[in-house]
C-alpha cells in the first residue's frame, strides 16, 4: 500500500480536531485568558523592575 505523498488526510484530521477544539472554548474563556495574560505580564515587569533596582543598590554599596 502506497500512500505517497498525499498529505489531505492528514491535513482534514488536524484541522478537523483543532475545529473541534476552537468550537469548545467559550468567548469568556479568551476574554479570561487575555486579562490574565496581561496581568502576569505587568507584574511580571515590576518584578524585573523592583529586582534590578535592589542588583543596583547593592552594587552601589559595594563601590
Amino acid at each position: 500500500m502506497n500512500h505517497g505523498n498525499d498529505h489531505t488526510t492528514i491535513w482534514g484530521t488536524l484541522s478537523g480536531t483543532a475545529l473541534g477544539i476552537a468550537a469548545t472554548i467559550s468567548s469568556f474563556d479568551i476574554v479570561k485568558t487575555i486579562i490574565l495574560g496581561a496581568i502576569g505580564a505587568t507584574v511580571s515587569f515590576g518584578v524585573s523592575l523592583l529586582w534590578n533596582k535592589v542588583a543596583n543598590y547593592f552594587k552601589r554599596l559595594k563601590d
